[in-house]
């Protein structure tokens, strides 16, 4: 099922595999298009496990030359050590970093001893390298990147920023099994900004599970708010909503 709410489009499908194959899909053709217009292009990833299937199925896309791509990703805990699994860098050079021949991979530094100085190198970064693509997600409370609705701003002056996780953000993380407890989840990251998303051209957001049904029903029927931060992908032309059945179980309800 298909159908366009403001400037987003939205995609459900009956379940996780099929909605990777469908997300996946779509982001390689816009790779393959993006490429026949410029001699390299830039991408964000988001890393979650709500993306496992949509990036193990873009590693098996063919006729993507990824050599020709820089990639960086959005977000980064501010307190876990080096190799901790549940970086996001780890996360990310597990899941297609490590699998393909980017051209460049540029992390973000949660290590850094001035928080300040690393925001601003990587926003140097991002801003040298205009970004073309976004393959993202949304949190159980709306948040895109770490972009919680106590700190989101549409029109940051900042692109990357030093935030404060809220409780609904920590709590996911241990839903998520990325956590065994809440005391373990870092209060702080680091995160790109909305503004620094919605600059790029396209945006892919999956969002599979039941634990973001209320969520996917808020960004696709709620106010364009910070209250939910994910609602501004409807302002946006290029962005993608894919659902699995039971991320969609919400939505759906309203539209029967």
């Amino acid at each position: 099922m298909e159908f366009v709410k403001d400037e987003l489009a939205v995609k459900l499908y009956p379940n996780r595999a099929e909605m990777g194959k469908g997300a996946a899909h779509d982001v390689a053709e816009c790779i393959r298009k993006c490429l026949k217009e410029k001699e390299e292009i830039n991408m964000i990833f988001a890393a979650a496990p709500s993306q496992n299937d949509v990036l193990a199925s873009l590693l098996e896309e063919p006729g993507i030359e990824w050599e020709r791509i820089n990639a960086f990703h959005m977000d980064e805990y501010i307190g876990l050590p080096e190799n901790a699994p549940q970086r996001f860098a780890e996360y990310l050079r597990g899941a297609i970093f490590s699998h393909k021949p980017f051209r460049s991979i540029n992390y973000m530094n949660a290590a850094a001893r001035n928080a300040e100085a690393e925001c601003e190198r990587y926003t140097k970064l991002l801003k040298e390298h205009p970004v073309d693509i976004v393959c993202m997600g949304i949190g159980e409370n709306g948040h895109i990147a770490f972009n919680d609705p106590h700190v989101a701003e549409f029109k940051d002056k900042k692109w990357v920023k030093q935030v404060e996780l809220d409780l609904v953000c920590r709590n996911q993380q241990v839903h998520d099994g990325c956590f065994e407890t809440l005391e373990d989840v870092p209060e702080y990251a680091l995160t790109l900004t909305i503004p620094a998303l919605m600059a790029a051209d396209y945006h892919f957001c999956v969002v599979p599970a039941p634990s973001k049904a209320e969520a996917v029903k808020r960004t696709v029927c709620g106010d364009i708010s910070e209250e939910c931060p994910a609602t501004i992908l409807r302002t946006k032309k290029g962005s993608v909503l894919y659902c699995d059945a039971d991320s969609s179980r919400m939505l759906r309800e309203t539209m029967e």
